[in-house]
């Protein structure tokens, strides 16, 4: 079966993307040329490029045009990545950083947040993820993490209200922390050892896509982690949402001998 012909020029200008005859940021044809181009009606023009912005190779801007999206370096996560933070907290290094500044290569000045600090109770998987009853006082944690600001991660964690409250890990003012959640809590007498993390894919929802700046069709990873100090639980993030198209897992398995 044919395919339909809004499809076959998706696929058209989805090489030219792949090969680079169209490079990121370079605007695509009007619709009347492409109109023209293509022997096509402008509906099926329009579906076209909706095809394509869903797919997160393009962007288009009202009065300026359809333009092929920057392509961004590939994130690496490894499990050693937390590592950058305890030596924040126990070296205390001249040069600031956490986990996602290493992960993005990028300098403390280019690392910028927006953040908004909220108290609510725990509901029943953040209860059982903190091991506290349900309804327990938290501190809700939502970031959106910017590498030259562009956003790069959504985070959401929450700590236990009684922990928190009042100090200055509950402060939004002093958000970014060099070193983290791991640096913050030590401020506080607490040493997390132990950081858990599950991880998933799925589609984004739309205020995800809009907020990452992805197209609709592109997957992301979800972690929801939990950090832990003697075994228990003293935060939880549910979730930390990345683009699927800028991160890889990079692990290595240990099979020597039990």
């Amino acid at each position: 079966m044919a395919q339909p012909r809004y499809q076959q020029i998706a696929d058209d200008i989805r090489r030219r993307i792949a090969s680079g005859v169209l490079p990121p940021g370079a605007p695509l044809s009007s619709e009347t040329e492409m109109v023209v181009e293509y022997g096509a009606a402008r509906e099926t023009i329009r579906k076209a490029i909706a095809t394509l912005r869903a797919e997160g190779l393009i962007s288009t801007a009202k009065a300026r045009g359809s333009f092929v999206r920057p392509r961004w370096p590939i994130r690496r996560l490894g499990a050693d990545r937390y590592k950058v933070e305890t030596r924040q907290r126990d070296e205390q290094p001249a040069e600031k950083a956490t986990s996602f500044t290493k992960d993005q290569g990028i300098d403390w000045s280019a690392y910028t947040m927006d953040k908004d600090f909220t108290e609510v109770p725990a509901d029943e998987r953040l209860a059982e993820l903190l091991q506290v009853a349900v309804g327990t006082p938290l501190l809700r944690r939502h970031f959106v993490f910017r590498s030259h600001g562009v956003p790069q991660q959504i985070s959401t964690s929450y700590l236990l209200l009684d922990m928190v409250g009042g100090t200055p890990v509950a402060d939004p003012t002093n958000e970014p922390w060099p070193g983290g959640n791991i640096a913050q809590l030590a401020t506080l007498g607490i040493t997390v050892d132990q950081v858990r993390e599950q991880v998933r894919t799925r589609m984004p929802t739309l205020d995800e896509a809009r907020t990452l700046g992805i197209g609709e069709s592109v997957p992301v990873l979800t972690i929801t982690r939990t950090m832990l100090a003697a075994g228990r639980p003293v935060e939880a993030a549910v979730d930390i949402v990345l683009p699927g198209d800028r991160v890889e897992l990079d692990y290595v398995i240990d099979l020597g001998s039990p």
